[in-house]
């Protein structure tokens, strides 16, 4: 049994993209794929080298593109984060004792940060370890990072809680370290904690962030590690595509 397997979630239409005709995946970033990016430092990092990959619209196309070396699996409907983890638990169940999740349209994570977080994560034998990332505000290049959730950490330090920007109050919106939804779970309690996510929200999704709710309600120490702000970036539109370009 290996140690960690790393999901890529790719199943994404590129709705806002304004682009039908490839996955948002597929879209040019700098002369490659914006997976491919991703990719790259992934096997740099030595930490998985057949890493899952979970696809939706014109997966062929994905398999086509990318060639050979990956798990593919598909995500018939695109129900959420927590939904399509899900359903990688048919292949990974059994094979692997954590499973850290990353995202094909997140294109600048470095493989130093891919071995940090699986270096606490195995090290302080925790359920869920993460990456964060502090900025210093939203203006600039930084507005990626708007919409994304704030960390509350209590008063030791630890997170106490994961609010969604839409969920945040104005002070809560002032804090400054964001949730760009990195994780490595324990792949036990991952499995079985999948089942209990919840999709009453304004989207009708299953959050894979929801699972940090469960965790600390659980009295679950959640771990992390902090990430440059541009590791972070992940790539919704075409706006944000121009705004990646020159990063």
């Amino acid at each position: 049994m290996q140690k960690i397997r790393i999901v890529i979630l790719a199943a994404g239409k590129s709705k806002r993209m304004n682009n039908h005709e490839i996955p948002k995946v597929l879209i040019d970033l700098n002369g490659q794929p914006i997976i491919q990016h991703l990719l790259d430092e992934i096997k740099k990092s030595g930490l998985d080298e057949h890493p899952v990959i979970v696809i939706g619209r014109q997966a062929e196309l994905v398999k086509e593109k990318l060639h050979n070396g990956f798990k593919y699996v598909l995500q018939t409907e695109l129900l959420g984060t927590g939904h399509a983890v899900l359903q990688t638990k048919g292949l990974l169940i059994g094979q692997t004792e954590n499973v850290m999740v990353l995202y094909g349209d997140h294109p600048f994570l470095t493989a130093e940060s891919i071995k940090n977080l699986a270096a606490v994560h195995l090290s302080k034998n925790h359920i869920i370890s993460m990456m964060t990332a502090k900025v210093p505000n939203f203006n600039d290049w930084y507005q990626f990072f708007y919409d994304f959730g704030r960390i509350v950490r209590g008063k030791q330090g630890n997170i106490k809680e994961i609010i969604e920007k839409k969920d945040a109050s104005p002070g809560q919106l002032d804090i400054k370290e964001v949730n760009p939804a990195y994780f490595c779970f324990q792949a036990g309690w991952l499995w079985e904690n999948l089942a209990k996510i919840k999709n009453d929200n304004a989207q009708g999704e299953y959050y894979l962030t929801d699972l940090a709710k469960i965790a600390i309600d659980e009295g679950l120490r959640i771990d992390s590690i902090d990430i440059n702000p541009k590791e972070a970036i992940g790539i919704n539109t075409p706006e944000q595509l121009k705004l990646a370009e020159s990063c």
